[in-house]
């Protein structure tokens, strides 16, 4: 079996909400969405909104808790510039900041939002990431 994640999904309160805040960021809505998910193309994954109650229900699990829930997405960008840029879209959106853009100890530029659920997005600019003209990430 090839290693792989076709599906990210986020648990939302609002899929609407989600929907336009991720919209606000440039991602554009699969046409195989509907009122009750909301998939986005992601360079060959796909990010998934669906209701919360509902995702923990289908996994068997409890209603979500508070606090970090041990997941951050990343998104690599091409400059050290485009990290704080990203984030001011991302709190524009709805979002809000996390951490503003920072240097971490391993080199390059670093901060974070979340979404309007809480979601948090690490942005980076890491100068041992090569970013593919299809947005793929390498080392």
């Amino acid at each position: 079996m090839r290693a792989n994640i076709s599906f990210i999904t986020l648990g939302v309160t609002d899929i609407a909400a989600s929907t336009r805040f991720y919209q606000a960021l440039g991602l554009a809505k699969h046409p195989r969405s509907n009122e009750h998910i909301t998939f986005f193309d992601m360079s060959g994954q796909m990010l998934g909104l669906f209701n919360v109650a509902s995702l923990a229900e289908d996994a068997g699990l409890g209603p979500r808790g508070e606090g970090f829930g041990g997941i951050a997405l990343a998104h690599n960008v091409a400059t050290e510039e485009d990290v704080q840029t990203l984030i001011d879209q991302a709190v524009a959106a709805g979002g809000s900041q996390l951490r503003p853009a920072s240097e971490p100890p391993w080199g390059g530029l670093r901060g974070y939002f979340a979404d309007p659920d809480g979601h948090p997005w690490e942005v980076a600019c890491n100068p041992g990431i090569t970013i593919e003209s299809d947005g793929r990430v390498s080392f």
